[in-house]
């Protein structure tokens, strides 16, 4: 069963996934624009230092103000809207938060909405590279003591390269050196190619 399925089974028994999201700058927009319309996940909550920011970010991204306008996290959830906030350790604590999506790009920032996740028992997808690179296996080994989720984004780069890994070495090669490909395309770099890059040149 894949993902879309498990999602459409959520939302057919009016379950779906109570989900909080950091950060409403580039990354938590684009998640903004595929989470209205997306089957299964219910956005309880936006929070970002400047909530007029998010209330941009969500205006832009085709959300409606009647579906904006929650006053907490409970009547987000009982009335089926989302609530906008500038408090994101107040949505971790929420009652009503199941997983929260860290997109704020802030390292400190990051680093302690997952420390207070595994206080309070909540999944973590993190879009947040910065903090990832600086602490990920640390915040990782955390989580899994806490018996939380600890997720990259899957389509953002650092999750595709893990996974073309794992593919490489479910399918019995090794993988050698990964990167990512934007700077295969670099128009700085005209000639770069995958032989290049694996002998450092160029």
């Amino acid at each position: 069963m894949n993902l879309h399925h498990m999602l459409q089974a959520r939302a057919a028994a009016g379950q779906p996934l109570r989900v909080a999201l950091l950060g409403a700058g580039k990354f938590g927009s684009m998640f903004l624009s595929q989470v209205r319309v997306a089957p299964g996940m219910h956005l309880v909550a936006v929070a970002d230092l400047s909530p007029d920011r998010a209330r941009a970010a969500l205006a832009t991204t085709g959300w409606p103000p009647e579906r904006t306008d929650g006053r907490s996290c409970a009547d987000a959830v009982r009335r089926g809207v989302t609530h906008v906030t500038d408090d994101g350790l107040a949505l971790i604590r929420a009652a009503e938060i199941e997983i929260v999506i860290d997109a704020t790009g802030n390292p400190a920032a990051g680093i302690a909405h997952v420390l207070a996740c595994c206080d309070h028992a909540k999944h973590v997808v993190m879009v947040n590279v910065e903090a990832d690179a600086l602490a990920g296996p640390l915040l990782a080994r955390r989580a899994e003591q806490a018996g939380i989720v600890y997720s990259l984004a899957y389509g953002d780069q650092p999750a595709l390269i893990c996974e073309m890994v794992d593919w490489a070495r479910t399918a019995g090669t090794q993988a050698r050196r990964v990167q990512g490909a934007s700077r295969l395309r670099s128009p700085r770099r005209p000639s770069r190619s995958p032989t290049s890059c694996r002998r450092g040149t160029n």
